[in-house]
């Protein structure tokens, strides 16, 4: 291989791992509790938070704390929403409603330090008809502890501190697959909004890849590599 063709090869090598270096650097993700809607085809991430939410009667909502990106990153809750399954023993009844919830409190590595998550659980929740999805969940999940932007903290006292932190080194594809980071938090920006009890919006979430300025530099740097290969043929020609 010429001197030439080598300097190239170093510059494509050196920018594919500055593709693959970007990619891994700003991967990150945020600890929260995210909020679920379920139906017969599963669980499909809310676009309202549980206090706007005003379920009917036999709907079924989820409740899961991981480590997530966004909303198409966000682990879903490990039970179905299988509303005849959790509300067997709670027929209906005039003047109020059932709504089953699921509440998966996630896995040991998307626990905060020093803390283990307890059992996922399955509640019925009997309220008022016009009742919204938060206290439905206040009513069997006590304590519930919220931040001052109306964040959903924590729920039955679980995580005991922190709200909605970014943790830096997060895997993509969610907090269940196998190599997830959990790194410390920074106290960075906050989950994606349907953690809140407050929030009227599907949240957008960095999806951790390379920034356009980085992918510009590396496609000029193998623009130049071409460029260089051109002119030494043409050289030798």
């Amino acid at each position: 291989m010429s001197r030439t063709a080598r300097a190239v090869a170093l510059l494509v090598a050196g920018a594919v791992l500055a593709v693959l270096g970007a990619g891994t650097a700003q991967a990150a993700g945020y600890r929260y509790w995210s909020f679920w809607e379920g139906s017969a085809s599963g669980w499909s991430y809310a676009t309202q938070g549980p206090s706007l939410v005003r379920p009917e009667d036999g709907s079924v909502q989820g409740f899961r704390f991981a480590v997530s990106a966004d909303s198409q990153d966000a682990s879903q809750p490990r039970r179905s929403p299988d509303f005849g399954k959790i509300c067997a023993g709670s027929p209906a009844k005039d003047g109020s409603k059932r709504v089953a919830l699921v509440i998966d409190p996630g896995t040991a590595a998307d626990a905060p330090d020093g803390e283990t998550p307890p059992a996922l659980r399955t509640a019925c929740a009997r309220v008022p008809e016009d009742a919204s999805s938060a206290e439905a969940l206040a009513s069997v999940a006590k304590p519930l502890r919220y931040d001052t932007s109306a964040m959903l903290c924590a729920i039955s006292g679980y995580p005991a501190s922190g709200c909605g932190e970014q943790v830096s080194g997060h895997g993509a594809g969610g907090s269940d697959s196998a190599g997830s980071g959990n790194g410390g938090s920074d106290g960075g920006s906050k989950a994606p909004t349907s953690a809140s009890a407050a929030s009227s919006g599907d949240g957008d979430g960095d999806g951790g890849g390379p920034s356009a300025g980085v992918l510009v530099g590396i496609g000029a740097v193998l623009l130049l590599g071409i460029a260089a290969v051109a002119q030494a043929r043409r050289r030798r020609g």
